[in-house]
């Protein structure tokens, strides 16, 4: 089959690999008719080279058609029609059982000291062969796959693999009380739904962050009060303004949906560099010890949220040296949450706004529709934000 592969730093290449199959009685394999092009594919593609191996595959975003079930797979037949997500779980581990499916105790990959395992995204997940490709092998299949209705075309259920439940969840964890306020720094697939689905569900007001023109555009048209980065001198100022619209005090709630990409400290990007290219035995450990991340989205976080207030993270965080105002934190009383997103745990909760009114605009929320073939161009497209790229789908 073909498939979209990791060779190098900003070097991705669909190419011929061998077809997946059955190799344990919870096993699926399915047939992949869209799969999602994801920011975190983007720090895969520059930032966390040193954790990848060449002729990995890429893709965590599936929805297909089921080909062949393992024989302890009761509830999926061939012909279902199944969004896969990003995490592989089990769904009777205690994590699991509490809600906690990317803590899964059964897939967890224990010898990187990580949690669950995730389809395409690096040894610290466990190297599982991802999902931007024609077939896809699917462990724990008897609990993971999400079955959808046949009718709509996939751009209405693929976002329950990553998108939906990552931005619920930002929701959740940022606790917005209905008719509060929420900032969400970071209009990308992710922060773009958020703002939706903080609208959907009561936030009376809603601010929006990004430097990018098209992103932008795409929130305004949603409702979102937005505040265009390249318009001030100086983070503070970002600050005062947003503050000055929340009576002096800040937003209830402020989401991060930046993550490590954030523009920002120079060191700290000389060191993601630095570490892409050096071996990977020297290169991982140095990328998982000091300041994989650019902590200005962060930064903007605390100074901005209001006291007593909250802070959701959901943009992909890795450094474990990164100063922390500590004291900030700790005078405001500000509350943090934060994590992968918990896929089952709220895709019955989504499921209901998946509807022929769509008010969460997944219709239409795919920028780009593009040929697997074209995965190198996609890449490229998605990283330099160019041709009003926010949301990319490759079809095999």
């Amino acid at each position: 089959m073909k498939a979209v592969t990791w060779q190098g730093k900003r070097d991705v290449r669909v190419e011929e690999v061998p077809d997946p199959k059955i190799q344990e009685p919870t096993d699926a394999v399915i047939r992949i008719t869209s799969s999602g092009l994801c920011g975190s594919d983007l720090h895969l593609y520059e930032v966390l080279t040193p954790f990848m191996t060449p002729g990995d595959i890429l893709g965590h975003e599936p929805i297909g058609i089921v080909e062949e079930v393992g024989p302890e797979v009761p509830n999926l037949k061939p012909g279902d029609r199944v969004v896969v997500p990003f995490q592989i779980s089990c769904g009777h581990c205690f994590m699991c059982s509490a809600g906690l499916q990317t803590q899964c105790e059964t897939t967890q990959v224990t010898s990187e000291g990580m949690g669950a395992a995730l389809f395409g995204y690096t040894r610290l997940y466990g190297a599982v062969p991802g999902a931007q490709a024609e077939y896809l092998r699917v462990p724990q299949a008897h609990y993971g796959p999400i079955k959808v209705p046949e009718g709509p075309s996939d751009d209405r259920f693929v976002y329950l693999s990553d998108v939906l439940p990552t931005a619920w969840q930002a929701v959740e964890y940022a606790a917005v009380p209905r008719g509060g306020t929420v900032a969400v720094l970071g209009l990308g697939p992710i922060g773009d739904m958020a703002c939706r689905i903080a609208k959907a569900r009561g936030a009376e007001r809603v601010f929006g962050v990004d430097l990018v023109p098209e992103r932008l555009a795409r929130a305004r048209r949603r409702g979102v009060e937005t505040y265009d980065l390249r318009g001030f001198h100086h983070e503070k100022d970002l600050v005062a303004a947003i503050h000055d619209e929340t009576d002096g005090r800040g937003p209830d709630a402020v989401i991060d949906a930046v993550g490590t990409e954030a523009h920002g400290s120079a060191v700290a990007r000389l060191v993601q560099q630095t570490a892409a290219v050096m071996p990977r035995a020297l290169g991982g450990p140095l990328a998982e010890r000091f300041s994989v991340d650019r902590l200005a989205a962060l930064h903007t976080a605390i100074e901005l949220v209001r006291r007593g207030g909250t802070i959701s993270l959901s943009g992909v965080y890795g450094g474990s040296a990164d100063p922390m105002p500590m004291l900030t934190l700790f005078d405001k009383q500000i509350q943090m949450r934060m994590g992968q997103a918990n896929v089952r745990r709220w895709s019955d909760e989504i499921m209901p706004y998946l509807t022929d009114e769509d008010p969460l605009g997944v219709d239409d929320f795919a920028t780009h529709h593009v040929p697997l073939s074209d995965a190198p161009h996609a890449y490229e497209m998605f990283q330099r934000k160019q041709e009003g790229a926010v949301k990319v789908l490759m079809k095999p």
